[in-house]
């Protein structure tokens, strides 16, 4: 081929590769406003001074996010998307790295590390009724977090952690959270008649866990919390579970409306009328189950010493007093089978501090209207319409 054929060929395919360039290049503007869009707040509570598309890879330089329209935003710094792939006019994320965020305000400073997520997925569109058109992760985790206040650490994380699993058809979605290392420092409080209860009770120091798991079925709307449990050293151990109905896609994005026009307009029949939207939207939900339970580790035997010194008497009699007064203090809201369960349990628990467990599983789903009902017309009967019963030092 001849020189001049030869440049004609380099030209024509320089031509080419720049009509074609664009065609495959991300757009990362699109990209972000998919990202706010997904997250369901008024404005664009992300942002970034420039967006800079490499490949793959998406850097927001200078991000801040805003969360509240009204308040300041939070400067973040350069946040890099890796893996970035369009999908069906939406995006999906291998990975999102967050530098480290350092906030101070007062005497107070709060810092984080490592932050981090996977398997991000920013749907095309963020008004449908499936789980394809919410913001999705597959995980997130975040390195050592601490709370310092005059330069001395009052509360601190080792690590953090949090998985989804979306089913196959988009109909469900699993999630947990485990947080490690917790260590809280209550000494500083500055009253001193809690800083000497907490001392009595052992707690000016807090060490534990924190862990939830569950699952939502986003076209029935079912929402189960299984686990959702505080647990620390020398304490206890508090453990939730609930169970409910009725939170559809529909159901969110009303909350979300609702939620955006109460933070737009702050004036008091504004105000009142979006409460009333969202009091409307609660009766659309229906009660399953629920459950708390407490396994104690210590605590028990220190406050009742602590509430006895407080009488003049010892923990062993404040523990008698307590169980003595119990089916008095019930007596009065006229509820014969509750009264005998709690007494029973109270009981059963101090004398021999194990687990104590409340538990609420109606024979059938009972909407939410039909509690509220009863609870102001007649709040006796709660008991039997929500199945409740109260045992102590059940087997775990």
């Amino acid at each position: 081929m001849s020189y001049a054929g030869t440049m004609r060929a380099l030209a024509a395919g320089g031509a080419l590769m720049m009509m074609a360039g664009p065609a495959f290049s991300l757009d990362g503007a699109d990209l972000v406003a998919k990202l706010n869009a997904a997250m369901g707040m008024p404005g664009a509570p992300l942002a970034a001074q420039t967006i800079d598309v490499r490949g793959s890879t998406v850097t927001l330089r200078g991000a801040t996010y805003k969360p509240v329209e009204a308040d300041p935003a939070i400067t973040l710094g350069d946040i890099t998307l890796e893996g970035v792939e369009e999908d069906n006019g939406g995006y999906f994320i291998e990975t999102v790295a967050f530098p480290d965020v350092t906030a101070t305000e007062d005497k107070t400073t709060v810092t984080i590390s490592d932050i981090s997520m996977s398997g991000v997925t920013v749907p095309a569109t963020a008004t449908g009724d499936s789980l394809d058109s919410v913001l999705l992760y597959e995980e997130a985790s975040t390195g050592p977090m601490k709370v310092t206040v005059d330069g001395k650490t009052v509360f601190s994380v080792t690590s953090s952690s949090s998985a989804t699993d979306v089913a196959e058809d988009q109909s469900a979605v699993g999630f947990a959270i485990e947080v490690d290392g917790i260590e809280a420092d209550l000494s500083t409080v500055e009253d001193a008649k809690s800083r000497e209860a907490l001392q009595s009770l052992g707690m000016t120091k807090l060490s534990g866990t924190m862990s939830l798991s569950g699952s939502w079925q986003a076209e029935e709307g079912v929402v189960d919390l299984e686990e959702y449990v505080f647990d620390f050293a020398n304490v206890g151990k508090l453990s939730m579970a609930l169970s409910f109905s009725g939170y559809t896609m529909d159901f969110v994005r009303a909350a979300q409306q609702a939620s955006q026009a109460m933070e737009a307009n702050a004036g008091k029949e504004a105000q009142d009328a979006a409460s009333l939207a969202m009091l409307g939207l609660m009766q659309r939900l229906t009660f399953n189950s629920a459950e708390i339970s407490f396994q104690d580790a210590g605590i028990t035997s220190r406050a009742l010493d602590y509430a006895g010194k407080e009488q003049g008497v010892s923990g062993e009699n404040m523990a008698q007093m307590l169980k003595a007064m119990t089916p008095m203090m019930l007596a009065q809201y006229n509820v014969p089978k509750l009264q005998n369960m709690v007494t029973e349990a109270v009981n059963t628990y101090l004398d021999n501090p194990g687990n104590l467990t409340i538990s609420a599983e109606p024979e059938n789903p009972v909407p939410f209207p039909m509690i509220m009902g009863a609870a102001m017309g007649a709040p006796n009967t709660l008991p039997d319409v929500l199945g409740v019963t109260v045992e102590a030092n059940r087997r775990q």
